[in-house]
């Protein structure tokens, strides 16, 4: 560019004169002559002339010298002005700038400075800047400038001297880009399109992101390829206007149908993404069913959209909407405020009314909807222009199954984690209980049913047994119970509790017993089966009493066999697939609220008043028919009554599996022995009870205080008879320390005692040859299992 002291004279083809050197001459020739006319002397004039010229012509070059610097080998300095404009063609969608190589930005177009400030290098960018230097370009994925995400690269620009070019656009729209693509790209747009709806999606800079086939084979033309790319071509280089005003497809000439053309923006501002939905415009007179053929195309789409005018009434709801907003088939709703709870209606009808009179623009609200007002759900309200009457497009996900989903995984998430809770809780509980129990067996060896603290004493082990009674239904519900599974068959089991039941449901609660042929054999606890049907059925008399005090009610118990394909034909998420046999159990009480269905089963909850229930029933039901393989189910109506549907996989028994047999009752006097037992326990009260209980019977006892002493005692000891040892200790567990005394004493008995269960203690415990004692226990209980391991051995 010429300096602005340079003029070209003559034309362009003419060189450019410097204003101040022809200037500087003149003065100088006149300088001259009249020193001439003043002393008469031309050779002195002369060299005055001479003079002046010189000091001109250094003048001169250091007037020239920084320019040359400057621009590098004598070239023009830059335009300032024309690089702008260069940058303002990227569109109002995506900020560019340039930066020196002290990282100052000497150019940027509007958008950067709207975004960031027309003279300012963000922080976070300037520290990109020594990379892109280095490597001379550089993307940049995602980041966060002033609370706002943006994506973009940044590389070297003009000779290399360090000047950087920078591209950045804003990433906030880009989920909503790429499900509008799939959605238009994909079998929703097709079917609009065969409704003869032609869809686009545009950025803010006007081009084509995705496009339905219909519009592309329209954008096309006639003589066109329908499958030619539309992406990425400006979307105003399609459509073209007549001289009435009517808008067509430029490929289709001007004697093409005219488009009505309705624009959905995504957003707020001139950068938001839009939807563009192009109609063929009918001619002639308009009618009241002038738009029967978009509520038909809208009714057709998977998506719960609906229409509204000005004022906010509505116009068309199709099916997928009224499913989502609860509505009866001849339900007619005249508001959109009428959908949701009253604290939500003055925001939506306050945005309907805001999205229908001004700019056609969209917004997301969070509603609740009266039918189920706890779970908020997103309705999107957006300006809708050309028609009809409606003036607003209303549109809410159904999103019912998604929210169904959630709860479930939530609630087996707290049921997981407190039942992990309560297991803990259950097992250092048994350690005191353990203790408490076999002090009191050791006193009460010592005191006769007349003596005055025997009462006392067996008070403080009614009272314990109770505790243990309650740490068993824990351990239940956290499926840690100790289990001893029989094949049976659910009919035996009733009948076994049915005499049990008649006692406890009382006079005026009628029991119903009912069972189906061919049931198949289950594998499961007999003792835990009756205490599931137990706990179901006090359940149910409370809640037949709560409902008529007078008359009662039934209570129904009914067995029937469930086959794969019935199971299949459920189609149960949750019911594997496979054999079943099931029980029923109903009655004609108070019912359960729906929204407290799901929390029966939570430990601790209940719907009785305070002192009249544990909360801990329905918890152990839960935890034992999990913890035996099976799946429990609950339906409820209000004032009609509840089912619990237990669903137990049918047994097939292996080859070689022989049924359990009895155990021969033992009398008292065949506790004694004289085998010396090597007790293995950290708790100090459990070690002691269990040394006193031991040695009352005859037994040499050795204790150890971990799993080290033991084997310290196991090398020094020439003989012991039997090692019991707890499972969870400090240092060295149960089982680790097991496998160091095998080495030692190849056979020697083992017998684990734990508050954990026996199959789940196996499944991890890979050691022959061991036995199981279950906390707490009881001095007899102790002395009993001593006496059975050393007798297998």
């Amino acid at each position: 560019m010429a300096s602005a002291a340079s003029y070209s004279f003559g034309g362009p083809g003419r060189r450019r004169v410097d204003l101040p050197l022809v200037l500087f001459g003149l003065a100088a020739l006149a300088s001259a002559a009249l020193l001439l006319w003043a002393i008469r002397d031309p050779v002195f004039a002369g060299a005055f002339l001479a003079g002046l010229l010189g000091i001109g012509g250094v003048l001169l070059l250091v007037r020239r010298r920084p320019a040359h610097e400057v621009a590098g080998g004598g070239e023009d300095l830059p335009d300032i002005a024309l690089l702008r404009d260069a940058l303002e063609s990227a569109g109002p969608a995506q900020a560019v700038g340039l930066s020196d190589r002290e990282g100052n930005l000497f150019c940027a177009n509007s958008a950067w400075g709207g975004w960031f400030g027309a003279d300012s290098l963000p922080l976070a960018l300037a520290r990109v800047a020594p990379t892109a230097r280095r490597d001379r370009a550089v993307a940049i994925p995602s980041i966060q400038i002033g609370g706002q995400a943006y994506e973009g690269e940044v590389r070297l620009a003009g000779a290399g001297d360090g000047q950087l070019l920078w591209r950045l656009y804003r990433a906030e729209d880009d989920h909503v880009a790429r499900e509008a693509r799939r959605l238009i790209g994909g079998e929703p747009g097709r079917r609009m399109g065969e409704a003869g709806l032609m869809v686009a999606l545009v950025d803010g800079g006007g081009t084509i992101l995705a496009a339905n086939g219909a519009f592309a084979v329209r954008a096309n033309g006639p003589d066109g390829e329908g499958n030619v790319a539309i992406a990425g071509t400006p979307f105003v280089d399609h459509l073209t206007a007549s001289s009435a005003g009517q808008f067509h497809f430029a490929a289709e000439g001007k004697a093409a149908a005219p488009l009505r053309i309705v624009q959905v923006p995504a957003g707020e501002g001139p950068a938001t993404l839009s939807v563009f939905l192009l109609l063929d415009d009918i001619p002639g007179p308009r009618s009241d069913d002038e738009n029967a053929h978009v509520h038909a195309l809208l009714d057709s789409l998977p998506l719960g959209l609906a229409l509204a005018d000005t004022d906010g009434r509505f116009t068309f709801l199709n099916k997928v909407f009224r499913k989502a907003v609860g509505l009866g088939a001849n339900e007619r709703p005249v508001w959109p405020g009428d959908l949701v709870v009253d604290e939500d209606k003055a925001a939506v009808s306050d945005a309907v009314r805001r999205f229908g009179r001004g700019r056609p623009m969209s917004g997301d609200l969070a509603v609740r909807l009266r039918p189920n007002p706890e779970e908020p759900v997103a309705m999107t309200v957006a300006g809708a222009r050309g028609l009809g009457n409606a003036a607003v497009l209303i549109s809410i996900k159904d999103n019912s199954e998604e929210a169904r989903l959630k709860r479930e995984i939530a609630q087996a998430t707290k049921m997981q984690a407190v039942g992990q809770l309560a297991g803990g809780v259950a097992h250092d509980f048994n350690n005191i209980l353990t203790a408490i129990l076999g002090t009191c067996d050791l006193m009460m060896m010592r005191h006769t049913p007349g003596d005055s603290d025997y009462d006392d004493i067996q008070q403080i082990r009614s009272n314990s047994n109770r505790a243990a009674n309650l740490t068993r239904q824990l351990l239940a519900f956290s499926r840690q119970q100790t289990l001893r599974p029989q094949v049976l068959q659910l009919p035996d089991v009733v009948s076994e509790v049915s005499h049990l039941l008649k006692r406890l449901l009382g006079e005026r609660v009628k029991l119903e017993v009912k069972h189906g042929r061919g049931l198949g054999a289950v594998r499961a606890d007999p003792g835990q089966l009756e205490q599931v049907i137990v706990n179901l059925a006090v359940n149910a008399r409370d809640a037949i009493i709560a409902r008529d005090p007078i008359a009662g009610g039934t209570l129904t118990l009914q067995t029937f066999a469930v086959s794969a394909e019935d199971v299949r034909r459920m189609s149960s998420d949750v019911l594997p697939i496979g054999d079943y046999t099931a029980m029923k159990v109903t009655d004609t009480g108070v019912g359960i609220p729906q929204h407290l269905l799901s929390k029966i089963f939570e430990p601790f909850f209940t719907t009785k008043e305070v002192g009249k229930g544990t909360g801990l029933g329905l918890s152990t039901v839960y935890g034992i028919v999990k913890q035996s393989g099976g799946f429990i189910f609950a339906e409820s109506q209000v004032r009609k009554g509840t089912s619990f549907t237990i669903y137990l996989p049918v047994h097939r028994a292996q080859p070689g599996e022989a049924p359990a047999k009895a155990k021969a009752k033992e009398t008292a006097g065949e506790l004694w022995g004289n085998a010396t037992v090597l007790i293995v326990e950290d708790e100090v009260m459990v070690r002691a009870v269990a040394e006193r209980a031991l040695a009352r019977h005859g037994y040499n006892v050795l204790v150890a205080e971990n799993g080290e002493a033991a084997l310290e005692i196991l090398q020094r000891e020439e003989k012991v008879d039997l090692m019991i040892s707890d499972v969870v200790m400090p240092t060295m567990d149960g089982p680790t320390t097991v496998r160091a005394a095998r080495k030692l004493h190849p056979d020697l008995p083992i017998l684990f005692i734990s508050g954990y269960a026996e199959e789940q203690l196996r499944k991890s415990i890979d050691i022959a040859n061991v036995s199981f004692l279950a906390k707490p226990f009881s001095v007899q209980q102790l002395a009993e299992t001593v006496r059975d391991v050393l007798q297998e051995k």
